[in-house]
């Protein structure tokens, strides 16, 4: 058999993960036709074939299910390498691919480059915003490094880190200012504006608001607090944002923004990473940078 080499297996991967070659080859930053040919070329070096030719969506053979979960092993293998040289380093620097929910990314990330270019300049950032479960899945086959999200993600692959906890405040129109502020568990008595289903601060607010998940089809969605927050200045009901998402999100909407006054629901903001990964020290760190960004900052 004909030597494999690293990009072959590399375009296999993104392949087997999307099950699409146009989006395969958008993720590798290659041509269509390109990536399609390095999978042409890495079959004729294989004594199986990895696909079935006929099948729509595309499907892998048995044989190439098996060289996807080898494939996969093979190329965190090589990333690790990567990490153990970059981990010999006293301070964390090299490339770092952190992901962060959506509820934390905006809020978050202005203080947070600046904080890290501050405190490790020799420290590349590559982000990537998406929900609680991509960042597990994308930390768990090597994708990313490490992701800032809310904890528990129970996940026993991963070690988790608290960074700080931050309450829930209440959004309702401007029209109900001066009522007095409800008791959390009384919200599901309104109309309640949540985050489409993915999103954990989506459930965190049913618990705080005492609604199970059978009861949430009378309930309005959106895919942002921004259009949330909108949404709620339009009279269309009431809705709950973290607190550090109150300065930016209170700019440009007609709305109140009220803090609970008995026992405030809040959550729990963390870091998570592969157990055992070489740059745990690192990532230790970066999570203290996290965790108080201001200290960094010149």
């Amino acid at each position: 058999m004909e030597a494999i080499t690293l990009k072959q297996l590399r375009y296999f991967d993104a392949l087997a993960k999307t099950r699409h070659f146009s989006r395969a080859a958008d993720l590798c930053a290659i041509s269509q036709p390109a990536l399609s040919m390095q999978i042409k070329d890495l079959e004729a070096r294989l004594p199986l074939p990895l696909l079935e030719t006929a099948s729509k969506p595309l499907q892998l053979t048995p044989y190439g299910d098996a060289f996807a979960k080898h494939a996969g092993m093979i190329l965190q293998h090589v990333q690790e390498l990567g990490d153990l040289a970059n981990a010999s380093h006293m301070a964390p620097q090299g490339l770092l691919r952190l992901g962060v929910i959506p509820t934390i990314a905006p809020y978050l990330f202005p203080r947070l480059i600046q904080s890290m270019t501050e405190a490790f300049p020799k420290l590349e950032l590559k982000l990537r915003e998406t929900i609680t479960s991509n960042l597990i899945t994308d930390i768990l086959e090597g994708r990313l490094d490490a992701a800032i999200l809310a904890l528990p993600v129970s996940e026993p692959r991963l070690s988790e880190v608290p960074l700080f906890e931050e309450e829930f405040v209440l959004v309702r129109p401007l029209s109900e200012s001066g009522k007095p502020v409800p008791h959390p568990e009384s919200l599901h008595e309104m109309r309640l504006l949540l985050l489409e289903e993915g999103h954990c601060f989506r459930d965190q607010a049913l618990t705080v608001c005492n609604i199970s998940s059978s009861q949430t089809r009378d309930l309005m969605d959106a895919s942002s607090l921004s259009t949330l927050v909108q949404m709620v200045g339009s009279g269309l009901g009431v809705t709950l944002i973290p607190n550090m998402a109150v300065p930016l999100e209170s700019r440009s909407a007609k709305v109140e923004m009220l803090r609970f006054t008995a026992s405030p629901p809040k959550r729990t903001v963390g870091m998570i990473w592969r157990r055992n990964t070489p740059l745990e020290a690192h990532l230790k760190k970066i999570a203290d940078v996290v965790a108080a960004p201001d200290k960094f900052l010149a």
